[in-house]
């Protein structure tokens, strides 16, 4: 742990704050919900039945009302997206731009017989549509479910499959390193045996000619006679507002269902508390509205504040590695909220690039999605920020709606130490424990957990409350187990060091070993696979695969890997494939038949392996050994 420390003061410090959320977390939140704009009062703050917590109920909002409609009279000119396409295109829409689209779109939605509660997955390119496709699918209370645009057709046909989803909204294609990806037709082939879908929506952004089916509908011919008047629907509080899916330890990603009021009422605060935010900044978030971040930090709290964002379609170095420096320079960035992996990228290539532009509108910095190391976050605060603007180091997941732990500059100044994302936010109940639950002492490492129910937290897992409760739950009596290592200092500042179960974190994205293995396994020469992360200078971890084929397969080895890799992006995504894959007659497991993926990882390392008390063949470690020399030594050759 890094023990220097920075402070930068942008002169807040309201310590009533903390003191309030201390005594009574439940009255504090009651306070922070009254900042957004509910049509009718909640009866009970919150109705906490452990698991399963239900916050400001029996009262009544609608998350697109709170986005749009509250900004009309004082912000309808005020731009809402400054988007970029990696083409070169580009478009503004205002607030009242926005909200006219966004009834439209409604109105388009329901004309095709969607109701309240029904399901709609969204499989679009970061163009203004997609947030538009949300926050029509909020005002009339319908549940959308976001899939990453680079994810393929079988893992979206999975998740439109476990939603049940009746219209599935898409483009003709998206843009990404120069090519076309043919999304309408990654859609058809997911949808051909899913009989729960009605209709397609195909939104035109590259024109490039899609097969006509007749499920299809296209997006500017449903919006053409739309009217631009909807009214909102009254929601209930923990009325279900999306799906999102993650991967887990189980080969099925988990569909994270979050609702509304709670969720809110955690992204309006954390939003102002972590990014101090102003009517004159420019926020320009990185992340895919895809994933979690693009949800909550692209398009609702910003939203929710009246803040004008950027958004940006395609690869953050395309055509070369000064794009989003570019951006911040052209669009007069303040805000800047990023992985760790694009810095790790941006860093290697020295500072002279991001010294070629003017990066002097930028007061704060964010980062998200994985640790961030000392060295990476001395880079950031001197040569991006130069050391003027705070890095807001921030810990949180899919399943926690928002920031959990993070630098607050919105309400305090503290020294922010690198690497750690800091303190608990207000109102949040966060600490280290052993395997017995007991809080371990300073500077121990330990699992993360959360003590006490928070608003942004997900309301169960779609469709399978008994496994929300096992996944989450029953690690530690009523506190949810988190799934991260990490350790607390003596100054209470906490260190995330990385995942503590079999969920692999790339370029910050959290992918399951058994979803990755089944993937592998799918190949007709395979008999069975392991795959473990090992540390990667610019994506944080990097995926090595340990294969096993079935008997008699005498093919070409290097062919192999090549089609093995190719059933991975194609099962998965290219997000998900394999750095390298290493061929063995035999995988090391315990004698219950678990595969020993910390022996796999320290092999890969070139670390001590450790006990093999447990260990059922001890020839199996041999010769993954041996399969791995073999490897390095063909590609030094």
């Amino acid at each position: 742990m890094d023990s220097e420390s920075y402070t930068v003061s942008l002169g807040n410090n309201n310590s009533e704050i903390r003191q309030k959320a201390e005594s009574d977390f439940i009255s504090f939140w009651d306070k922070q919900a009254k900042n957004l704009s509910w049509f009718s009062q909640w009866t009970k703050t919150l109705d906490w039945n452990p698991p399963f917590a239900k916050w400001f109920v029996g009262g009544t909002l609608n998350a697109c009302y709170n986005a749009l409609d509250i900004h009309q009279n004082t912000r309808a000119e005020k731009p809402a997206i400054l988007w970029e396409g990696e083409n070169g295109d580009s478009s503004v829409l205002t607030y009242k731009d926005l909200l006219d689209q966004v009834n439209k779109f409604s109105n388009a939605l329901k004309s095709l017989g969607l109701k309240k509660g029904d399901r709609v997955t969204i499989y679009l390119p970061m163009v203004p549509e997609l947030s538009i496709s949300m926050l029509a699918c909020a005002r009339i209370g319908a549940i959308h479910t976001v899939v990453f645009s680079g994810f393929s057709s079988i893992a979206l046909k999975d998740r439109i499959d476990d939603s049940k989803s009746k219209i599935v909204i898409t483009a003709d294609g998206g843009y990404r390193r120069g090519s076309v990806v043919k999304l309408k037709e990654i859609v058809d082939d997911a949808i051909k045996e899913l009989d729960c879908v009605q209709n397609v929506i195909v939104f035109e952004r590259t024109k490039i000619d899609i097969t006509k089916n007749p499920k299809d509908k296209l997006w500017s011919e449903l919006m053409k006679d739309s009217s631009t008047k909807c009214e909102p629907e009254h929601l209930e509080s923990n009325h279900p507002l999306y799906i999102l899916y993650t991967s887990g330890t189980t080969g099925k990603p988990k569909g994270v269902l979050h609702g509304t009021g709670g969720y809110l009422t955690h992204l309006y605060s954390t939003f102002k508390w972590a990014f101090d935010i102003k009517d004159s900044d420019i926020f320009f978030c990185t992340a895919d509205i895809g994933w979690v971040t693009g949800h909550s930090y692209v398009v609702y709290a910003p939203l929710l504040h009246g803040a004008t964002v950027v958004m940006y379609e395609g690869a953050p170095d395309y055509p070369d590695i000064s794009r989003m420096w570019g951006i911040v320079q052209k669009y007069k960035v303040s805000i800047f909220y990023t992985t760790p992996t694009a810095l790790r990228m941006f860093m290697k290539f020295g500072d002279a690039i991001p010294n070629s532009f003017n990066l002097s509108t930028l007061r704060l910095l964010g980062t998200v999605g994985e640790p961030i190391n000392p060295e990476v976050w001395k880079w950031y605060f001197k040569t991006i920020g130069k050391e003027k603007c705070p890095i807001i180091d921030t810990w949180w997941q899919t399943e926690t709606g928002g920031m959990m732990l993070s630098p607050l500059p919105g309400i305090e100044t503290i020294p922010l130490k690198p690497g750690s994302a800091t303190h608990p936010i207000p109102g949040t109940d966060l600490a280290v424990v052993d395997e017995s639950g007991t809080e371990v002492p300073s500077n121990t490492k330990g699992y993360l957990v959360i003590r006490k129910p928070w608003p942004g937290m997900l309301l169960t897992l779609w469709g399978d409350d008994d496994k929300y409760k096992t996944v989450y739950w029953s690690k530690y009596e009523n506190s949810y187990y988190s799934g991260d290592y990490a350790i607390k200092d003596e100054d209470g500042y906490f260190w995330i060091l990385g995942r503590a179960d079999d969920v692999l974190k790339v370029a910050g994205h959290r992918i399951g070993t058994a979803e990755l293995e089944s993937s592998i396994a799918s190949h007709s020469d395979v008999a069975e696979a392991a795959v473990c992360g090992i540390p990667d200078e610019i994506k944080g971890e990097v995926i090595i695969a340990f294969v096993v084929l079935k008997q008699g397969i005498k093919k070409n080895e290097e062919s192999l890997r090549k089609e093995i890799i190719k059933v991975v992006r194609n099962g998965v995504g290219p997000i998900a494939t394999p750095e390298q894959i290493y061929f063995v007659s035999k995988l090391p497991k315990t004698r219950s038949g678990k595969i020993m993926r910390r022996l796999l990882k320290s092999i890969a390392k070139n670390d001590k392996i450790g006990d093999v008390s447990t260990l059922e063949d001890g020839a199996a470690v041999s010769e993954v050994q041996s399969a791995f020399d073999e490897l390095k030594k063909s590609i030094k050759k």
